[in-house]
Protein backbone atom coordinates (compact mmCIF):
# COMPACT_ATOMS: atom_id res chain seq x y z
CA UNK A 1 0.00 0.00 0.00
CA UNK A 2 1.54 3.27 -1.43
CA UNK A 3 2.40 6.21 1.51
CA UNK A 4 0.13 9.23 0.92
CA UNK A 5 3.39 11.54 0.40
CA UNK A 6 4.60 9.35 -2.63
CA UNK A 7 5.27 11.29 -5.18
CA UNK A 8 6.37 10.00 -9.41
CA UNK A 9 9.90 10.29 -8.13
CA UNK A 10 10.13 8.85 -4.47
CA UNK A 11 11.71 6.31 -5.78
CA UNK A 12 14.42 8.19 -7.79
CA UNK A 13 17.75 6.62 -7.01
CA UNK A 14 20.02 10.31 -6.93
CA UNK A 15 17.67 12.87 -5.56
CA UNK A 16 20.20 15.85 -6.40
CA UNK A 17 23.13 17.22 -7.96
CA UNK A 18 24.82 20.79 -7.52
CA UNK A 19 27.74 22.66 -7.17
CA UNK A 20 29.43 24.67 -4.12
CA UNK A 21 32.29 26.97 -5.46
CA UNK A 22 34.82 23.90 -7.37
CA UNK A 23 33.26 21.12 -5.85
CA UNK A 24 30.78 18.62 -7.04
CA UNK A 25 27.58 17.46 -4.51
CA UNK A 26 25.51 14.56 -5.29
CA UNK A 27 22.67 13.18 -3.02
CA UNK A 28 22.37 9.64 -2.66
CA UNK A 29 19.61 7.62 -1.37
CA UNK A 30 19.49 4.50 1.86
CA UNK A 31 15.74 4.74 0.38
CA UNK A 32 12.77 5.60 2.28
CA UNK A 33 11.55 4.81 5.90
CA UNK A 34 8.72 5.72 8.18
CA UNK A 35 8.83 7.20 11.75
CA UNK A 36 5.79 8.21 14.01
CA UNK A 37 4.43 12.10 12.96
CA UNK A 38 4.22 12.65 16.80
CA UNK A 39 7.52 12.12 17.41
CA UNK A 40 9.39 13.63 14.69
CA UNK A 41 7.54 16.69 15.97
CA UNK A 42 7.32 16.46 19.42
CA UNK A 43 4.74 19.05 20.93
CA UNK A 44 3.64 20.41 17.64
CA UNK A 45 -0.40 19.18 17.00
CA UNK A 46 -1.06 17.44 14.17
CA UNK A 47 -3.46 19.49 12.48
CA UNK A 48 -0.35 21.75 12.25
CA UNK A 49 2.41 19.25 11.16
CA UNK A 50 0.01 17.33 8.70
CA UNK A 51 -0.15 19.96 6.27
CA UNK A 52 3.75 19.89 5.88
CA UNK A 53 4.26 16.14 6.18
CA UNK A 54 1.24 13.43 5.44
CA UNK A 55 1.09 10.58 7.67
CA UNK A 56 -0.77 7.44 6.79
CA UNK A 57 -2.84 5.40 8.61
CA UNK A 58 -0.36 4.17 11.04
CA UNK A 59 0.33 7.85 11.60
CA UNK A 60 3.63 7.47 10.13
CA UNK A 61 5.48 9.93 7.82
CA UNK A 62 8.09 9.51 5.06
CA UNK A 63 11.34 9.92 5.56
CA UNK A 64 15.09 9.85 3.68
CA UNK A 65 18.28 9.10 4.56
CA UNK A 66 20.16 11.31 3.07
CA UNK A 67 24.08 10.67 1.97
CA UNK A 68 25.78 13.20 0.26
CA UNK A 69 29.08 12.57 -1.91
CA UNK A 70 31.59 15.35 -2.48
CA UNK A 71 34.09 15.43 -4.97
CA UNK A 72 36.90 18.23 -4.08
CA UNK A 73 39.12 17.07 -6.65
CA UNK A 74 41.44 15.84 -4.13
CA UNK A 75 39.05 13.45 -1.98
CA UNK A 76 35.71 12.16 -2.56
CA UNK A 77 33.58 12.49 1.07
CA UNK A 78 30.58 10.52 1.66
CA UNK A 79 28.34 12.56 4.63
CA UNK A 80 26.38 10.04 6.46
CA UNK A 81 25.87 6.31 5.33
CA UNK A 82 22.26 5.55 5.95
CA UNK A 83 20.45 2.85 8.01
CA UNK A 84 22.49 0.25 6.60
CA UNK A 85 21.58 -3.44 6.20
CA UNK A 86 22.45 -4.60 9.52
CA UNK A 87 18.95 -4.17 11.49
CA UNK A 88 16.99 -6.86 13.23
CA UNK A 89 14.29 -8.02 11.39
CA UNK A 90 11.46 -6.77 13.81
CA UNK A 91 12.96 -3.36 13.31
CA UNK A 92 13.41 -2.96 8.86
CA UNK A 93 9.40 -4.06 9.51
CA UNK A 94 8.86 -1.55 11.92
CA UNK A 95 10.61 1.42 10.07
CA UNK A 96 10.39 -0.37 6.72
CA UNK A 97 14.09 0.66 6.02
CA UNK A 98 14.83 0.09 2.22
CA UNK A 99 18.51 -0.81 1.95
CA UNK A 100 19.17 1.07 -1.44
CA UNK A 101 22.40 3.16 -0.62
CA UNK A 102 24.65 0.54 -2.54
CA UNK A 103 22.43 0.91 -5.69
CA UNK A 104 22.01 4.51 -5.01
CA UNK A 105 25.69 5.46 -5.49
CA UNK A 106 26.26 2.95 -8.66
CA UNK A 107 22.98 4.83 -10.08
CA UNK A 108 25.22 8.22 -9.32
CA UNK A 109 28.51 6.76 -10.51
CA UNK A 110 30.54 6.20 -7.22
CA UNK A 111 32.32 3.27 -6.39
CA UNK A 112 32.27 2.71 -2.51
CA UNK A 113 36.60 1.42 -3.00
CA UNK A 114 37.15 5.32 -4.47
CA UNK A 115 35.51 6.79 -1.00
CA UNK A 116 38.51 8.19 0.75
CA UNK A 117 36.88 10.12 4.06
CA UNK A 118 33.40 9.29 5.94
CA UNK A 119 31.83 11.63 8.10
CA UNK A 120 28.89 10.76 10.76
CA UNK A 121 27.27 13.72 12.41
CA UNK A 122 26.25 11.32 14.86
CA UNK A 123 26.46 7.41 15.30
CA UNK A 124 22.35 6.87 15.83
CA UNK A 125 22.12 3.52 13.30
CA UNK A 126 20.02 6.10 10.48
CA UNK A 127 23.03 7.99 10.05
CA UNK A 128 25.81 5.17 10.39
CA UNK A 129 24.52 1.80 9.30
CA UNK A 130 26.22 1.46 6.31
CA UNK A 131 30.33 2.59 7.99
CA UNK A 132 30.32 -1.77 8.28
CA UNK A 133 28.63 -4.95 6.57
CA UNK A 134 28.68 -8.50 7.67
CA UNK A 135 30.75 -10.86 5.68
CA UNK A 136 29.60 -14.41 4.64
CA UNK A 137 31.54 -15.37 8.14
CA UNK A 138 29.52 -13.12 10.10
CA UNK A 139 32.40 -11.03 10.53
CA UNK A 140 31.67 -7.10 10.15
CA UNK A 141 34.10 -5.19 7.83
CA UNK A 142 34.05 -1.55 6.53
CA UNK A 143 32.01 -1.04 3.40
CA UNK A 144 34.42 2.13 2.02
CA UNK A 145 37.64 -0.08 2.66
CA UNK A 146 39.78 2.74 1.67
CA UNK A 147 38.06 5.44 4.07
CA UNK A 148 39.37 7.45 7.15
CA UNK A 149 36.17 7.58 9.28
CA UNK A 150 34.99 10.36 11.59
CA UNK A 151 32.96 10.78 14.34
CA UNK A 152 32.95 12.59 17.51
CA UNK A 153 34.36 10.89 20.54
CA UNK A 154 31.57 11.87 22.78
CA UNK A 155 29.10 10.01 20.43
CA UNK A 156 30.96 7.10 20.80
CA UNK A 157 31.13 7.48 24.70
CA UNK A 158 27.85 8.21 24.85
CA UNK A 159 26.52 5.38 22.56
CA UNK A 160 28.39 3.05 25.03
CA UNK A 161 26.74 4.13 27.82
CA UNK A 162 23.37 2.08 27.03
CA UNK A 163 21.29 4.50 28.73
CA UNK A 164 17.42 3.45 28.34
CA UNK A 165 16.69 6.82 26.55
CA UNK A 166 18.31 6.35 24.07
CA UNK A 167 20.09 2.74 23.16
CA UNK A 168 18.23 1.76 20.45
CA UNK A 169 19.34 4.25 18.04
CA UNK A 170 23.01 2.71 19.11
CA UNK A 171 24.38 -0.12 17.38
CA UNK A 172 28.28 -0.55 18.16
CA UNK A 173 28.86 -2.66 14.77
CA UNK A 174 28.34 0.63 12.70
CA UNK A 175 31.93 2.25 14.81
CA UNK A 176 33.28 -0.24 17.24
CA UNK A 177 35.14 -2.17 15.05
CA UNK A 178 36.13 0.90 13.16
CA UNK A 179 37.87 2.21 16.35
CA UNK A 180 39.41 -0.59 16.88
CA UNK A 181 40.89 -1.09 13.59
CA UNK A 182 42.13 2.78 13.64
CA UNK A 183 40.37 3.47 10.55
CA UNK A 184 37.43 6.10 12.10
CA UNK A 185 39.36 8.52 13.82
CA UNK A 186 37.04 10.45 16.67
CA UNK A 187 36.95 14.38 16.96
CA UNK A 188 37.07 15.70 20.17
CA UNK A 189 36.02 20.23 20.80
CA UNK A 190 33.58 21.99 18.85
CA UNK A 191 35.62 22.46 15.62
CA UNK A 192 37.29 20.30 13.26
CA UNK A 193 39.05 20.93 10.13
CA UNK A 194 38.93 17.26 8.43
CA UNK A 195 40.33 18.27 4.98
CA UNK A 196 40.85 21.60 2.96
CA UNK A 197 36.83 22.76 2.31
CA UNK A 198 35.71 20.09 4.48
CA UNK A 199 35.14 20.79 8.42
CA UNK A 200 32.61 20.07 11.32
CA UNK A 201 30.99 22.08 14.18
CA UNK A 202 28.83 21.15 17.08
CA UNK A 203 25.14 22.00 17.03
CA UNK A 204 24.18 20.03 20.22
CA UNK A 205 20.62 20.00 20.88
CA UNK A 206 19.75 16.39 19.31
CA UNK A 207 22.20 15.00 20.85
CA UNK A 208 25.53 16.67 23.07
CA UNK A 209 27.86 16.05 20.40
CA UNK A 210 25.44 16.59 16.50
CA UNK A 211 27.91 17.60 14.42
CA UNK A 212 26.87 19.62 11.18
CA UNK A 213 29.38 19.49 7.99
CA UNK A 214 30.51 22.56 6.58
CA UNK A 215 31.31 22.43 2.95
CA UNK A 216 33.49 25.74 1.83
CA UNK A 217 34.47 26.43 -2.37
CA UNK A 218 35.18 29.45 -3.70
CA UNK A 219 33.67 32.01 -1.09
CA UNK A 220 30.36 29.40 -1.36
CA UNK A 221 29.35 27.20 1.64
CA UNK A 222 26.51 24.56 2.24
CA UNK A 223 26.09 22.92 5.34
CA UNK A 224 25.09 19.22 6.06
CA UNK A 225 22.95 20.09 9.36
CA UNK A 226 21.79 16.70 10.42
CA UNK A 227 19.03 16.28 13.02
CA UNK A 228 19.19 19.72 14.02
CA UNK A 229 16.98 20.35 11.56
CA UNK A 230 16.23 17.36 10.17
CA UNK A 231 13.64 17.83 6.91
CA UNK A 232 12.55 21.14 5.57
CA UNK A 233 9.32 21.02 7.57
CA UNK A 234 10.95 21.37 10.80
CA UNK A 235 12.69 25.06 9.65
CA UNK A 236 10.42 26.75 12.73
CA UNK A 237 12.77 26.99 15.70
CA UNK A 238 10.37 25.72 17.74
CA UNK A 239 9.23 22.79 15.78
CA UNK A 240 11.63 20.28 17.71
CA UNK A 241 11.53 16.53 17.92
CA UNK A 242 10.56 13.93 20.21
CA UNK A 243 13.85 12.46 19.80
CA UNK A 244 15.66 15.28 20.46
CA UNK A 245 17.69 15.07 23.84
CA UNK A 246 18.14 18.58 24.82
CA UNK A 247 14.77 20.49 22.88
CA UNK A 248 15.62 23.45 24.44
CA UNK A 249 19.06 23.63 23.40
CA UNK A 250 18.21 22.83 20.16
CA UNK A 251 15.76 25.63 19.75
CA UNK A 252 18.35 28.16 20.52
CA UNK A 253 21.31 26.11 18.03
CA UNK A 254 18.61 26.61 15.21
CA UNK A 255 18.57 30.22 15.73
CA UNK A 256 22.36 30.11 15.90
CA UNK A 257 22.76 28.71 12.66
CA UNK A 258 20.24 30.62 11.28
CA UNK A 259 21.76 33.99 12.62
CA UNK A 260 24.55 32.97 9.72
CA UNK A 261 23.32 30.48 7.15
CA UNK A 262 19.71 33.08 6.04
CA UNK A 263 21.91 36.50 5.47
CA UNK A 264 24.90 34.33 3.91
CA UNK A 265 22.99 32.25 1.81
CA UNK A 266 24.50 29.10 2.48
CA UNK A 267 22.59 26.46 1.28
CA UNK A 268 21.70 23.81 3.72
CA UNK A 269 21.37 20.20 3.31
CA UNK A 270 19.05 17.94 5.00
CA UNK A 271 19.51 14.57 5.89
CA UNK A 272 16.16 12.91 6.20
CA UNK A 273 14.13 15.25 3.90
CA UNK A 274 13.23 12.86 1.44
CA UNK A 275 11.48 15.32 -1.63
CA UNK A 276 14.11 18.65 -0.90
CA UNK A 277 17.33 17.16 -0.03
CA UNK A 278 18.44 21.08 -0.29
CA UNK A 279 18.27 24.48 -0.27
CA UNK A 280 18.69 28.03 1.00
CA UNK A 281 16.48 29.45 3.93
CA UNK A 282 14.78 33.08 3.66
CA UNK A 283 12.37 34.61 5.78
CA UNK A 284 9.08 34.93 4.69
CA UNK A 285 6.66 38.14 5.31
CA UNK A 286 5.89 36.70 8.79
CA UNK A 287 9.36 36.52 9.56
CA UNK A 288 9.60 32.63 9.86
CA UNK A 289 12.07 30.63 7.48
CA UNK A 290 10.84 28.98 4.60
CA UNK A 291 13.01 26.90 2.05
CA UNK A 292 13.83 28.14 -1.36
CA UNK A 293 14.62 24.40 -3.02
CA UNK A 294 17.33 23.23 -5.47
CA UNK A 295 15.64 20.75 -7.52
Amino acid sequence: MSHPAERPNTFDLVRGRTTVGDFELTVCTDGIYFLDGGAMFGVVPKPLWQKRAPADEQNRILLGANTVIVRTGKHIIAIETGLGNKLAPKLKEIYGSSELLPQSLAAAGVRREEIDIVINSHLHFDHCGWNTIKNEAGQVEPFFPKARYFAHRGEVEHGHLQLERDRISYISDNYDPLIASGQMTLIEGRHADIVPGISCELFPGHTAQLMAIHIDSAGQRATYISDLIPTSAHLDATWVMGYDLFPLTCIEERKRFYRRAIPEKWLVLFTHDHDHPMGTVQLNEKGKPELRPIE
